[in-house]
C-alpha cells in the first residue's frame, strides 16, 4: 500500500523552480503581448472604481461569434492583463471577441473581492458583445472563472445565462491547502474564506459545462486540483471533461490559446 502525504506545501505549489528556464517566461510573455497589442490595439474599458478594474477588448474583423473572457493567473497577487494579450489570437482567428481584465490584487483586497471584481468584468464585457459567453482562466484565473458558474455565484442573471462553457487551465479549485503556505499568508487567507471561495466545495449552476485542463508535466498538486473539480462537479450534475495535455508544464500550458487550431482552443470554442 502506497501512502502519499505532503509535508512542504510551499514547494507543492511552487512552479518556477521546477520549470527549466522558468525565470525567463515573464519577459517572453510581456514581449509577445506588447507585440500583439501594437498590431491589434484593444479598446480599453473601465468596469469598476478601482484603478485596476479595466479590461482590454479585442474584436475580430467581422461580427463576433460570441465573447471569450480570459482571466489571468498569478496567485491573486501579481500580473495584469498586459502580459497575456497574445493569447487572444486563437479565439480572434476563430471569429470570437476576447476580453482580458485586470483586477485588484491581494493583499490590498481579499480573494472574495477579486471574485466579485471579475464578475463585474464579465458583465461589463458581455454588455459590449452579443452572443454566447465562454470563460477561460489560468491558475488563479482558473479558480476565478469556475467561481463564475458556482450556484448562487457572483454573476448577474443576464450574463450567467449566456455562459455556455468554462475552461479552467491549471486551476486551483480547493483553496484550503494554500492556508498552509506563504502564499496563503500573503493572501490573508483564513479557513472560512478558503472554504467559501473553493469551487470544489460548492455546487455548480444547473447545466454547467466545464473543461478542467492541465499540463501532464505540472506539479502533482495542480494535476490533483484539476481532477478534483471535474470529479466533484460531475457528481453534482455538471458536464465536465478532465484533460492532461502531454509535454506541458504550468507556464507553457496556456500557449495553445494563441493557436486557433490547438486542442485547447477547440475545447474552448467547439
Amino acid at each position: 500500500m502506497l501512502f502519499r502525504r505532503i509535508d512542504d506545501w510551499d514547494d507543492a505549489y511552487a512552479n518556477g523552480p521546477h520549470i527549466p528556464d522558468g525565470a525567463h517566461y515573464l519577459d517572453r510573455w510581456a514581449a509577445a503581448a506588447a507585440a500583439f497589442r501594437e498590431k491589434r490595439p484593444p479598446e480599453v474599458i473601465s468596469y469598476g472604481p478601482h484603478e485596476r478594474e479595466a479590461l482590454d477588448l479585442f474584436l475580430p474583423d467581422a461580427a463576433p461569434e460570441g465573447l471569450v473572457v480570459f482571466v489571468h493567473g498569478g496567485y491573486w497577487l501579481r500580473f495584469d492583463r498586459s502580459f497575456w494579450s497574445h493569447l487572444a489570437s486563437g479565439p480572434l482567428a476563430r471569429g470570437w471577441a476576447v476580453a482580458m481584465p485586470s483586477y485588484p490584487l491581494c493583499p490590498e483586497v481579499r480573494v472574495s473581492a477579486i471574485t466579485r471584481s471579475v464578475a463585474r468584468a464579465v458583465e461589463t464585457a458581455s454588455g459590449r458583445v452579443e452572443g454566447p459567453l465562454r470563460l477561460a482562466g489560468h491558475s488563479a484565473g482558473g479558480h476565478l472563472v469556475t467561481r463564475m458558474v458556482c450556484h448562487a455565484g457572483p454573476l448577474g442573471e443576464g450574463a450567467a445565462a449566456r455562459v455556455e462553457r468554462v475552461v479552467s487551465i491549471s486551476g486551483v479549485h480547493d483553496l484550503r491547502p494554500l492556508t498552509a503556505t506563504e502564499i496563503g499568508t500573503s493572501l490573508q487567507l483564513d479557513a472560512a474564506e478558503a472554504a467559501a471561495e473553493s469551487p470544489a466545495l460548492l455546487a455548480p449552476v444547473p447545466g454547467a459545462e466545464v473543461v478542467c485542463w492541465v499540463g501532464a508535466g505540472e506539479r502533482a498538486e495542480f494535476i490533483r486540483q484539476n481532477a478534483l473539480l471535474a470529479n466533484a462537479w460531475t457528481g453534482l450534475g455538471a458536464a465536465t471533461a478532465c484533460v492532461e495535455e502531454a509535454d506541458r508544464h504550468h507556464f507553457n500550458v496556456i500557449d495553445g490559446m494563441a493557436d486557433p487550431d490547438s486542442a485547447l482552443v477547440h475545447a474552448l470554442l467547439d
